[in-house]
């Protein structure tokens, strides 16, 4: 299957926010969209998530039905539980019963098990997170999109939920897009890495990321050259 945009062009009346962007992602891979904060990632994932056609060019693999879409906010339903919000999702394509069993082993997949009749009141934001990442999976589609979806957590929270992240897409082996304003966390979580000027958005350069693990790590000076390359093609 083919992931990829092509000449894509989105403008809000007479604002361009979109110039044409021409974009490939790597199945079984996590590609992600560096730019910076309002240069138009947004719109793009909401492309691909067949939740905007008001766009010219073209899109392949992607629309409404094949995506699971991480949020910047949690978007869980207060008055659910972490089940219920999971189950809630999977209604179209399960039967009640099956799909609460589906939410439950999602959540024990993100170590919530013990917090899966709470409210997201109950819970702390990396919890929520957890749960949000927890509804991505337990959905049957074939490509993850997520929108800045640790930029709320303070570090160790947020690393702790990267960690996550990266373990369960690595099991999952589906296809996933994300897009961040932070280069730190692009090489965290990226095994290729696209970068966007400001808008309207036009693509400056793509990366293959070659760090192990531990070359990844914030407190690891493996990566600064490879920071110091990502920083520049952003501010050219």
């Amino acid at each position: 299957m083919a992931y990829e945009v092509k000449s894509l062009r989105k403008a809000y009346g007479s604002r361009l926010v979109l110039d044409g962007l021409d974009l490939a992602f790597p199945e079984g891979k996590i590609t992600v969209v560096l730019g910076p904060s309002g240069c138009g990632k947004t719109s793009m994932l909401n492309i691909l998530a067949g939740l905007d056609d008001a766009y010219s060019g073209t899109v392949s693999g992607f629309g409404r039905g094949k995506v699971s879409y991480v949020f910047q906010e949690d978007r869980l339903l207060p008055w659910m539980s972490a089940t219920e919000n999971v189950a809630f999702v999977l209604r179209q394509r399960l039967d009640s019963s099956r799909a609460h069993v589906v939410a439950e082993e999602a959540l024990a997949a993100v170590g919530l098990s013990e917090s899966a009749g709470a409210r997201p009141g109950a819970l702390s934001g990396g919890m929520r997170r957890r749960v949000a990442l927890a509804r991505a999976f337990a959905y049957p589609s074939e490509v993850l999109l997520l929108d800045e979806p640790f930029s709320s957590l303070d570090l160790k929270t947020r690393i702790s939920v990267m960690d996550l992240f990266v373990e369960l897409r690595a099991k999952d082996g589906r296809s996933a897009v994300v897009v961040t304003h932070d280069v730190r966390e692009a090489i965290y979580l990226g095994d290729r890495i696209v970068t966007l000027s400001d808008k309207p958005a036009r693509m400056r350069d793509a990366f293959d990321v070659r760090l192990d693990r531990d070359g990844r790590s914030y407190a690891s000076s493996a990566g600064a050259e490879f920071e110091a390359r990502l920083y520049a093609s952003i501010l050219s």
